[in-house]
């Protein structure tokens, strides 16, 4: 039986595929749990707009990701933090942190591991094929 995938499903297919499945599974699970639709035309044609306003969406996202980052290579990215007289962070300064500080989303964001000390760090950025850096400070309170 063809369906048209309304959720992504594991070991089966990405939302907005259609997909070959056994009537079983597909009358038994996939659609009594909304996960799909019938094939039929009208729930091709959605499936196709949904794809096609998820594409669009993504190159928004990233179009609004490199000007963001434009934006802040030119801006000092100040975080504070409480710190001991050696320079060591009580509570490291990860992903979600930046994110908040830059104004970006979180997972676009790609430290290795959570900053831990006081100094000028450099942050990669990357959304789907667009790539950057910027450079934040941590200070103390």
């Amino acid at each position: 039986m063809k369906v048209v995938l309304l959720k992504d499903v594991k070991n089966t297919g990405r939302a907005g595929a259609v997909v070959n499945c056994a009537d079983g599974h597909a009358q038994n699970f996939l659609i009594p749990r909304g996960m799909a639709a019938l094939a039929t035309p009208a729930n091709l044609k959605q499936a196709e707009l949904r794809i096609k306003q998820d594409i669009d969406r993504k190159e928004l996202d990233v179009k609004l990701i490199q000007d963001r980052l434009s934006a802040l290579s030119e801006e000092r990215i100040v975080i504070l933090k409480k710190a001991n007289e050696k320079g060591h962070l009580y509570d490291a300064v990860d992903a979600a942190d930046i994110a908040k500080a830059t104004q970006l989303p979180v997972d676009a964001i790609k430290i290795e591991k959570p900053f831990k000390e006081l100094g000028t760090f450099d942050v990669p950025v990357s959304l789907g094929e667009s790539f950057g850096k910027l450079s934040i400070t941590i200070e103390a309170e």
